[in-house]
C-alpha cells in the first residue's frame, strides 16, 4: 500500500518540525513548504493526503490556496488541517477545514493531531514512514 503523503504549508520553520513530526508519526510522509506560492506550484504535481495549512503566509495567502484546493477535485479526498492564530478566521474557516489548531499550538492540541492521524493510519493499515522537514 502507497504511504500516505502529508503537505505542511508554515511559514514558522518550529512549528513545521513539530507539524511533521505529528504527521510522520501518524504514518505520512511530510514535505514542508514555508510559502504559499511555492505550495501552489507544488499542489499542480502532487496531490497530498493531508493538507496542514497556515493561513498567513509569504507568496499567496493561505486562504487563498485553501479556496483553490477546495475548487479543484483532484483534491476532494484530501484532508486539511488549518493553522492560524486569528481567531475570527480561524472560525470563519472552520466549515472548509476537518481540524483548526489555534496558534500558539499547545502540546495537547499536537497529542490529539497525533493521536487523531495515528486513529487514521490503523484504520488504513499504514506503517510510519519519513520527514523531508527540515
Amino acid at each position: 500500500m502507497k504511504t500516505p503523503q502529508a503537505l505542511i504549508v508554515e511559514d514558522v520553520s518550529d512549528l513545521s518540525i513539530i507539524f511533521s513530526k505529528a504527521v510522520t508519526a501518524a504514518g505520512y510522509e511530510a514535505t514542508c513548504l514555508a510559502d504559499g506560492q511555492i505550495a501552489q506550484t507544488y499542489l499542480a504535481n502532487h496531490i497530498p493526503d493531508l493538507l496542514v495549512l497556515d493561513i498567513h503566509l509569504p507568496g499567496l495567502r493561505g486562504d487563498m490556496l485553501l479556496k483553490q484546493v477546495q475548487e479543484d477535485t483532484r483534491f476532494s479526498k484530501t484532508k486539511i488541517i488549518i493553522v492560524t492564530a486569528d481567531t475570527r478566521r480561524g472560525d470563519e474557516l472552520r466549515e472548509d477545514a476537518d481540524l483548526v489548531l489555534q496558534k500558539p499550538v499547545s502540546y495537547l492540541q499536537l497529542r490529539d493531531l497525533s493521536s487523531r492521524l495515528t486513529a487514521v493510519m490503523d484504520h488504513l493499515h499504514t506503517k510510519p514512514f519519513h520527514s523531508e522537514c527540515n
